[in-house]
């Protein structure tokens, strides 16, 4: 799974976050990218502050470029470390299930 895995970090470092213009594998804002011999990406989104306000678009940003990576069956996201953490996970996991046909 280690080519899966590079397959998504370097789809993910074409992700750029618009007010830096630098990529998020740049910027560390994906941390712990595990990806499964099933073919599911696991990781954590940490936006650039706790009040960033683009952490939803940037996280729809992110969880639709790996979406996009062939090989990858599901995804396991958990934002942290930002002020509206619980009701962003709620909204990615609804968005995940509609994809994926998973829970979150």
């Amino acid at each position: 799974m280690g080519d899966l895995k590079n397959d998504v970090l370097a789809k993910l470092s074409t992700v750029i976050d618009p007010e830096t213009g630098i990529d998020v594998i740049r910027m560390s804002l994906v941390e712990s990218l595990i990806v499964s011999s099933s073919g599911v990406a696991e990781y954590q989104i940490r936006p650039s502050s706790m009040f960033c306000p683009l952490a939803v678009p940037l996280s729809m940003s992110i969880i639709n470029a790996v979406k996009e990576v062939d090989g990858v069956n599901g995804q396991q996201v958990k934002v942290v470390g930002y002020a509206k953490e619980v009701e962003l996970n709620h909204m990615l996991g609804e968005y995940l299930n509609e994809i994926y046909g998973q829970d979150s």
